[in-house]
């Protein structure tokens, strides 16, 4: 195969990144498709921990290009920031990270606008304050800064003025909050943009390109497919095209085929923010499986919820996103446990379904669980498992007919079992 994505088949948090940067060693290209700032990808390498934003997770292999696609929004400080911190583990070249000239730049104005409307909602969404939402909807609106226009201080003030003609009328007489006048801003962001210019190029024909010459290509998604605009679990959702889908509308793909949708899983289920969680622990086993597993955002260091694995949702994504093999990690935080469930359906209404199809109502459902003899696995030989975690992986494998291909049990490059070759 030619062409891989990696696709969060959860509500995010998965651990896209690890797999990313393992799959990265023998990728010539990592395409990050959509999102922005709010994602948090954490790789592990020795001592170091590096957490990643905006750029993509194979940017710590020489051998492998970087490109920020135009489906992302940019934050142009951010990213300067991020390329600092980068810098201090691997040199960086506009020959190894290349930034869409049309991807879409998130302004202070869309920051301050996200924290705001969070802030003084009633019905909060669960927002990390970004900007993200408010870029791609100045975006889908016609009037998005995109990055090449960072280079023409007319240009900008020019498209820029456009973009404020109706903030500035929520800043001043609704929120009635102080923000940065036209001028600041564009004078900041052409000065940033003067700092990145030589990484940024036309990305769709740079990838059209490498896919014409047989390069490995692999696609890596933010977020999961349960925050997807279209196929989420709407409202609480993220902005933008998080499944299978993203990568054509945020990349574009010639052939219009991507061979290999690698889904990530997380052995049990996480969720931040707002919105329904079936099979959400309240109980001290969650609160155990949060400290042990150590669930906090990488973006905002917000608790993440714990839960139970949740096939009926498990489904839905494979469904979503054409998924035709599943990565299952942190899978070492289940071991050891006094007990293990998996929700194989939910009751609603007093029907049973084992499919969270977007026309129900996750916040009736009751999960219904099958209760397995907790595993105990050590994971010192590569693809030997008990007959408990072989248990635990058949009924994943049957109930979502796909292969896991992929079994991480740790942080490290070295705590990943492959049960399939990918790029090979």
């Amino acid at each position: 195969m030619n062409t891989l994505a990696i696709i969060g088949a959860q509500w995010g948090d998965e651990g896209k990144g690890k797999i990313t940067d393992l799959l990265g060693m023998n990728s010539d290209l990592v395409v990050r498709f959509q999102g922005g700032n709010n994602a948090g990808h954490t790789i592990i390498v020795g001592d170091n921990k590096i957490v990643l934003h905006q750029i993509p997770s194979g940017i710590l292999h020489e051998n492998c290009i970087s490109v920020v696609a135009h489906g992302v929004v940019f934050e142009p400080e951010a990213f300067l920031e991020e390329m600092k911190m980068v810098q201090k583990h691997i040199l960086v070249t506009p020959e190894r990270l290349k930034i869409s000239l049309n991807a879409t730049v998130i302004t202070r104005y869309h920051k301050l606008l996200d924290s705001i409307r969070e802030g003084k909602s009633a019905n909060k969404i669960g927002t990390t304050g970004k900007g993200i939402g408010p870029a791609y909807e100045d975006k889908v609106a016609r009037r998005a800064i995109k990055v090449k226009d960072l280079f023409c201080k007319e240009t900008l003030t020019n498209k820029l003025t456009i973009a404020l003609e109706e903030k500035m009328f929520l800043f001043e007489h609704y929120y009635k909050t102080e923000v940065p006048t036209l001028e600041e801003e564009v004078e900041r962001l052409f000065e940033y943009g003067k700092q990145f210019k030589e990484f940024v190029c036309d990305t769709f024909s740079y990838v059209d390109d490498a896919l014409t010459a047989n390069k490995n290509v692999l696609f890596e998604g933010a977020q999961g497919v349960l925050l997807d605009i279209d196929y989420g679990s709407y409202p609480y959702v993220t902005s933008s095209s998080t499944g299978a889908a993203g990568i054509f509308t945020g990349a574009g793909v010639a052939s219009g085929i991507v061979e290999e949708k690698l889904g990530i899983v997380k052995a049990y289920t996480t969720r931040v923010g707002e919105g329904p969680m079936p099979t959400e622990i309240s109980e001290e086993i969650g609160d155990r499986i949060q400290k042990i597993g150590n669930e906090f955002g990488a973006t905002t260091g917000r608790r993440r919820r714990c839960g139970w694995l949740d096939l009926p949702i498990l489904k839905y994504s494979v469904k979503a996103s054409s998924l035709t093999s599943i990565a299952l990690t942190k899978v070492d935080i289940l071991s050891g446990l006094e007990e293990l469930k998996v929700c194989y359906a939910y009751e609603i209404d007093g029907k049973e379904f084992d499919c969270a199809y977007p026309g129900l109502d996750l916040a009736k459902a009751t999960p219904l669980y099958k209760s397995f003899k907790p595993f105990n696995d050590k994971f010192d030989k590569e693809n030997t498992y008990t007959d408990e975690l072989q248990s635990y992986i058949n009924l994943i494998e049957e109930s979502l007919g796909i292969p896991i291909g992929i079994l991480a049990f740790g942080p490290e490059r070295s705590q990943i079992h492959f049960r399939k070759n990918y790029f090979q």
